[in-house]
């Protein structure tokens, strides 16, 4: 792609730089309040704890791959991308197509990892037992700074009095051994494309992962998006979770109850609607890139 066919002039890009950290403010701004003053959070944190990816670096405005950036002196020396001559007195900044070419194992495994999640209908049953399974039968208890709703004997029993159907193996590979056996199938990172479904939480979590992962080639837009929607799903993941998080403002959805079950459904299937599209966009942005010549 000639990085010549689109060039954002200064003021351009900058209003929209200045956009998208207003989008990321706007979203985050308490809560990275508190984490200055050293305050954790059990349920934001890991958007950023597990995924890996900075708050700073959320703000950081991209362009996408194939867009060059005039009077982008900011962005020398910046993670993938390299200076072109726009002509003799003009020089640019753009997505290095060299680094698309050392990330295209990564988009063809993100690619195919899209594409087969969303051939498959979503499943709407498992009405989030991963995070129970994870504190079943142990006093290693993930977030030590909140309580079992219901105990570690009710936990227990709850684990007990439904079948687990987690399908996605990230989640999976943090039961504890002896909630293991009780998964409806063993999952393996081999098995992982083949397991994927639109309507797993942490699925549709995970557009977000992939989406930084290919950071700068694709759009900040399309990264914020991700984000946003990881953000209603964490929410949603913990509040159907066992731990009691009343005092952070997050009322549980009490899937031990037949009418919580029901509520979580409801809820899991707008982030599956949610995550359609968002999925589709990704997994285009991906084929775009795959489909540049080196």
């Amino acid at each position: 792609m000639d990085s010549r066919l689109d060039v954002l002039p200064g003021p351009v890009w900058r209003d929209r730089a200045a956009a998208h950290r207003d989008r990321v403010d706007a979203l985050l701004g308490p809560y990275l309040q508190r984490r200055a003053a050293g305050t954790k959070h059990p349920v934001i944190d890991f958007l950023f704890t597990y995924y890996g990816n900075k708050p700073s670096q959320l703000k950081r405005w991209h362009p996408g791959f194939g867009v060059t950036l005039t009077d982008a002196d900011d962005y020398t020396g910046s993670r993938g991308y390299h200076q072109v001559s726009l002509d003799s007195a003009t020089p640019g900044w753009t997505a290095d197509p060299a680094f698309l070419e050392k990330r295209r194992d990564t988009i063809e495994f993100v690619a195919s990892l899209l594409s087969a999640t969303a051939s498959r209908p979503a499943q709407l049953s498992c009405f989030g037992l991963h995070e129970w399974a994870m504190v079943y039968r142990t006093d290693d208890v993930r977030h030590q700074q909140v309580p079992l709703r219901l105990g570690s004997a009710g936990t227990d029993a709850v684990v007990e009095s439904m079948q687990i159907r987690c399908t996605h193996f990230d989640a999976f590979r943090f039961f504890t051994p002896e909630a293991v056996p009780l998964n409806i199938e063993p999952l393996t990172r081999d098995s992982q494309i083949s397991r994927e479904q639109p309507g797993c939480l942490h699925a549709n979590m995970d557009i977000y992962k992939w989406g930084f992962k290919l950071t700068p080639l694709i759009p900040s837009d399309l990264l914020f998006d991700a984000f946003d929607l990881a953000c209603a799903a964490r929410e949603l993941d913990m509040k159907a979770s066992p731990y009691d998080l009343l005092t952070y403002g997050y009322t549980p959805i009490r899937i031990e109850t037949p009418s919580g079950r029901a509520e979580y459904v409801r809820a899991q299937a707008d982030i599956a609607a949610r995550s359609e599209l968002l999925r589709a966009r990704l997994l285009d942005a991906c084929r775009a890139l795959l489909t540049t010549e080196p």
